[in-house]
């Protein structure tokens, strides 16, 4: 434990030892020295980054299980949203997206691909830079690709209520957390002691949306920040719940999320979309899984501007979006770590040749088990 300890250090991680041996040994305590076991799944990539980086799952119990779930957005942006991004590039229209999304691959290539076939892809660091370059270009139609959760969905719809300029559009692969959760626990086919929260996505939409896991499905819930004796705590703080057989929906990250979340937030992202079934990559169909323009802002939504949706082949995605030989949609659903994936163990998926989506934002739980070359099987 003390070289993880050093290496924390040295990376400038906030890392206090002593509270660390106080959450560790009340984990303990809680799991009755380890007689009892537990089993628990985030659905956020910060929370892995961190988890893999620290060294946490070597430092708990070996009868402690922490599964990273579907925490990515760009892992789970259907192909078809991306196929639709690669028409309009080949429409001859501007493509402005985050870099995580250029590399994403698709049956149809990715929209590095279509960068290096001479296609106007742009990488913008954000939707301010996408508005630039729409007045920049007026005489171009110019595209917004937007991908995430519910962190990031304000910031969109505060731009499209901004009133963008009329040649810029949005082309929006947005998600919202808890109804895959939900889908997640209803399967069946996953066994789980407590969820960890993102800390981040809860900062909009409050820790209430978490109170039908605790209630309907006796589910203990922890929303966690993003140190690591926050994560420790969380764990131990959902062992504490499994061991007095009292699930509730509790708060690590009090200084931050607050039970009602961001009012303002909400009120933006309720103005600008409504919820909708949308396909998660890996998962399938999720109901209100994700958000759509509404109407009255149709006009900016490049799916009714450009009648993509009669465009899109209906193949894409029939297969979940997943390559030949890949288990990320395993991974994604926190069924295997990646080290069970047979393109991860042989290499041939890597950070410099991602060959399915889990391999290539610094979200994606396969990246990142690449990166720290850390195996969640053990």
């Amino acid at each position: 434990m003390s070289e993880i300890m050093i290496r924390f250090d040295k990376q400038g991680i906030f890392y206090d030892k002593g509270i660390a041996a106080k959450i560790l040994g009340k984990l303990q305590e809680y799991l009755d020295d380890g007689k009892r076991g537990l089993r628990v799944m985030h659905v956020c990539g910060t929370h892995e980054h961190v988890i893999a980086q620290a060294g946490i799952r070597s430092m708990l119990p070996k009868n402690v299980e922490v599964i990273s779930g579907p925490g990515c957005p760009v892992c789970v942006c259907s192909t078809a949203d991306i196929y639709k991004a690669l028409l309009l590039a080949n429409d001859g229209h501007m493509i402005a997206t985050f870099g995580d999304m250029m590399r994403v691959p698709s049956e149809k290539g990715s929209l590095q691909d279509a960068k290096a076939r001479g296609k106007d892809v742009r990488v913008v660091y954000s939707i301010d830079d996408a508005v630039q370059n729409a007045k920049d270009n007026p005489s171009r139609e110019v595209i917004f690709f937007a991908a995430g959760f519910e962190t990031f969905v304000p910031v969109v719809a505060a731009s499209i209520l901004a009133g963008p300029p009329p040649n810029l559009s949005f082309l929006c692969s947005l998600k919202t957390i808890t109804p895959v959760m939900d889908l997640l626990l209803s399967l069946g086919n996953i066994q789980l002691d407590g969820f960890i929260t993102p800390g981040h996505v809860s900062t909009i939409i409050g820790t209430k949306p978490y109170d039908v896991f605790a209630n309907a499905y006796k589910m203990p819930i922890v929303t966690a920040g993003f140190q690591p004796n926050d994560i420790l705590l969380a764990i131990a703080m959902i062992a504490r719940q499994v061991r007095d057989r009292e699930p509730r929906n509790e708060n690590e990250y009090k200084g931050i999320v607050k039970s009602e979340g961001n009012v303002k937030a909400l009120e933006l992202m309720h103005d600008v979309f409504d919820e909708a079934t949308v396909v998660w990559r890996g998962i399938g169909p999720v109901p209100n899984g994700g958000l759509e323009i509404k109407k009255k802002y149709g006009h900016l939504d490049a799916n009714a501007r450009f009648g993509l949706d009669t465009r899109t082949d209906a193949s894409i995605g029939k297969n979940k979006g997943i390559p030949p030989g890949c288990s990320c949609h395993l991974v994604i659903m926190g069924q295997i770590g990646p080290h069970a994936c047979p393109l991860f163990k042989s290499r041939k998926c890597n950070p410099q040749n991602p060959i399915g989506p889990c391999m290539v934002s610094d979200e994606g739980t396969c990246r990142i088990a690449s990166l720290y070359d850390e195996d969640q099987s053990e």
